[in-house]
């Protein structure tokens, strides 16, 4: 299989059907890029794209499995080029990851000054965004690896690495009614409007289902992704947060007390989410190890090399 033909064939996809954009992208004429989806057709002997008079409109069945086959191609092709790469540059390159604001804003700075100091050659970028966004990113190539707590364990395409567990806190002003309550219950907290995180974030499903199942349904006046958002409306007296206990630092958060809530809510799992069978530089082995010191190479490699479930 010619993999030009599927380079174009991808390009395509990614730019909403439209050759004309992909042969820019590709920096290739419209009438080669045409020629290249032709002559695919022609080695597959079917179509791929769904076409309304001579624009193409969607992938076809078959084309939606041939797009699943050519990502995973293309992917190992790339994987090649980087094991040569890495034989060269070791300690050279770059390391993009995926994250929610919580994980770039109190796990990951200690972590990255860390590795900064082993691969000073190594530039590194995060990209924040929604749980979903972030694991789109990691299955789309733009990303090395995905740092999330929801989704990541239910992709299909990812191998989910569980990193550490953690759970929440309630928050509230100095002086409010609960600071005089040690151990909160959810019918206390279900009092005051609420203020947390926005419902595709950081274990927001589960604080629901946790007031549901006590017949619970607090009123909340405020969500956000961004803890530093929810302390400061909390501050302002808009309601009770909750919050990832991680989040709330009680030298820096003053004026604030917090609860922990660990009793209330169901514990949740941070995990790191990689494409199955990515080639990894012996950086990104490290990044990994210092962000969850029991995925040592070996347990990171039998993890991404195992037969698909």
């Amino acid at each position: 299989m010619n993999l030009q033909r599927l380079e174009v064939f991808e390009a395509i996809i990614r730019n909403n059907f439209n050759v004309s954009k992909a042969a820019h992208e590709l920096r290739q004429s419209q009438p080669g890029l045409s020629k290249h989806l032709q002559l695919l057709e022609d080695d597959l002997g079917f179509p791929v794209f769904l076409r309304k008079g001579r624009r193409l409109s969607g992938l076809t069945e078959p084309g939606r499995e041939v797009h699943r086959v050519a990502e995973r191609m293309l992917r190992d092709r790339d994987s090649l080029q980087d094991i040569a790469q890495g034989l060269r540059h070791a300690d050279r390159g770059s390391l993009t990851i995926a994250t929610t604001h919580t994980q770039a804003r109190y796990v990951l700075p200690q972590i990255v000054v860390e590795f900064r100091k082993r691969y000073p050659d190594v530039h590194l970028a995060l990209h924040q965004g929604s749980p979903d966004q972030v694991i789109e990113e990691a299955v789309s190539g733009s990303a090395d690896i995905a740092i999330a707590t929801e989704g990541i364990s239910e992709s299909s395409d990812l191998v989910s690495l569980p990193c550490y567990d953690w759970n929440r806190s309630i928050i509230f002003p100095e002086g409010h009614p609960l600071a005089s309550i040690e151990l909160l219950t959810l019918e206390d907290v279900a009092r005051y409007p609420l203020v947390t995180y926005a419902f595709a974030f950081t274990g927001r499903s589960q604080i629901n289902a946790a007031f549901g199942a006590r017949g619970l349904r607090p009123e909340v006046v405020l969500s956000a992704i961004d803890a530093d958002i929810i302390k400061t409306y909390v501050k302002l007296g808009f309601g009770v947060g909750v919050v990832a206990s991680m989040a709330f630092d009680s030298e820096k958060d003053e004026g604030l007390v917090a609860r922990d809530a660990s009793h209330l809510f169901p514990k949740s799992t941070t995990a790191i989410g990689i494409v199955r069978g990515t080639y990894l530089k012996g950086y990104v082995y490290s990044f990994i190890e210092l962000f969850a010191p029991h995925l040592n190479a070996e347990v990171v490699d039998r993890a991404l090399y195992a037969p698909r479930p």
